[in-house]
C-alpha cells in the first residue's frame, strides 16, 4: 500500500481510523475536528510526495511551525493530539512501523486554573433570576405567562448546573425521562458516551418542581411546528428545546445581569461546583466520580484553587500549626499584600 498522503490508498487508512473512533462512541464534533485535521497534515505531506507512515523530523518540525505561526497554543495543542492519534493506531493496527512524532518535543501548553465563583457570587447569579421574575411579573397581561415561564427555566437552569455540576452540553441533552425529582437526581449522558446520575439539592428540585409545573408547559403549548412534543427538559421561548447556543447565551446574560466579572462562562458554574464541594469537605474521589471525570488527574486541579481548604487541612494535620493540646490549632499567619 502507498503511504503518500494523496494516494487513494491512504484514504481508507483514516477512514478506518475515524471509525476505530466512532465505536469508541467518540462526539460527531470529535470526528469531524479529527477529519479536518489529520485531512489538513496528510494534504501537507502530500504537498512534498511524503510518505505520510515516515515522513522525516525535518518535515515535522516545519509542519509545527506553521501551525504554530496560524493558530494558537491550545489549537496547536489540539491538532497535535489527534495527529499522534492516528500514528498510535497507525502502529497498533500495523498499518505503520513506528510512530514518527514519538521523538519530536512538542510545546505543553501551561497548567491554567480554572476560574471560580464565590458561594455569594453564585447567589448573585439567582437573584439575577429573582429580578427576571419580578419584572416578568410587571409585563403587559399578554405577556405575563411567556416572561415567567422562561424566568422560571432560567432558575432551574442554573440550580440545576450548580447543584449537579453538569456541562453545557449535558443541561442541552438532558430530557424529561432523566430526571427523578423523587430521588433527587439527573441521568445525563457525558463525554465518551458515558451515562452517570448528577445529584440534586433541594434548592435545584424546588426551581425544577415549579418550572415542570407552571413554566415548561406555557412554553410547550408556544410551538410553531405542532407535532409531538419535545422531551428536552429546557426548552425555548418557542417551544423546541433548548439548544447549547441558546442555554450559553441564557446564562451569558444572566452573568450579566449579575455583576459577575468578565470571564465567567458556563463552565465556571460547574468549576464552582466541584471547588465548593473539596472546600466543603467533600473526598476528591467522589468529586471525580460526580464531574464524571475518566482520570483522577484531571479533578486534582481543583485542589489547587482551594487555598481555603490546604490551609485548613495544614493546620488539622501539621504539628507545628496546632496549639497545645485541647487548646486548638495556632492561627497561621494571614500572607501579606503583595506590591
Amino acid at each position: 500500500m502507498s503511504g503518500v498522503a494523496g494516494d487513494p490508498a491512504t484514504a481508507p487508512a483514516l477512514e478506518r481510523f475515524l471509525r476505530s473512533l466512532a465505536a469508541r462512541d467518540v462526539s460527531p464534533h470529535t470526528l469531524r475536528s479529527y477529519r479536518t485535521t489529520i485531512s489538513a497534515y496528510l494534504a501537507y505531506l502530500d504537498e512534498r510526495g511524503t510518505d505520510w507512515r515516515a515522513p522525516s523530523r525535518p518535515e515535522l518540525r516545519s509542519y509545527l511551525a506553521r501551525l504554530g505561526t496560524a493558530a494558537s497554543r491550545t489549537t496547536v495543542a489540539q491538532r497535535l493530539a489527534a495527529i499522534r492519534s492516528f500514528h498510535r493506531w497507525a502502529v497498533r493496527e500495523g498499518v505503520a512501523v513506528g510512530d514518527p512524532w514519538g521523538a519530536i518535543a512538542t510545546p505543553r501548553l501551561p497548567r491554567r486554573l480554572p476560574r471560580v465563583l464565590e458561594v455569594d457570587q453564585v447567589t448573585r447569579l439567582l437573584a439575577a433570576v429573582d429580578d427576571e421574575l419580578a419584572e416578568a411579573s410587571s409585563a403587559r397581561s399578554d405577556r405575563v405567562a411567556a416572561a415567567t415561564a422562561l424566568a422560571l427555566r432560567d432558575r432551574a437552569l442554573v440550580e440545576t448546573a450548580y447543584a449537579a455540576g453538569l456541562r453545557i452540553s449535558e443541561l442541552a441533552a438532558a430530557d424529561l425521562g432523566s430526571l427523578d425529582l423523587r430521588r433527587g437526581e439527573i441521568r445525563v449522558m457525558g463525554k465518551g458516551r458515558k451515562e452517570r446520575i448528577g445529584l440534586l439539592g433541594r434548592p435545584a428540585l424546588a426551581a425544577l418542581a415549579a418550572y415542570l409545573e407552571d413554566g415548561r408547559p406555557v412554553l410547550a403549548q408556544r410551538d410553531r411546528h405542532g407535532g409531538q412534543l419535545p422531551t428536552e427538559l429546557f426548552l425555548n421561548h418557542l417551544g423546541g428545546a433548548l439548544g447549547v447556543r441558546g442555554l450559553r447565551y441564557r446564562l451569558d446574560r444572566l452573568c450579566r445581569h449579575a455583576g459577575l466579572p468578565e470571564g465567567v462562562s458556563p463552565h465556571t458554574l460547574r468549576h464552582s461546583f466541584a471547588t465548593h464541594l473539596l472546600d466543603g469537605g467533600a473526598d476528591l474521589r467522589v468529586v471525580q466520580e460526580l464531574l464524571g471525570h475518566e482520570s483522577l488527574a484531571t479533578t486534582q486541579i481543583y485542589t489547587h484553587v482551594s487555598p481555603t481548604r490546604l490551609r485548613a487541612a495544614y493546620r488539622d494535620a501539621h504539628p507545628r500549626a496546632r496549639r497545645r493540646a485541647g487548646t486548638g490549632p495556632e492561627p497561621l499567619p494571614e500572607p501579606e499584600p503583595t506590591a
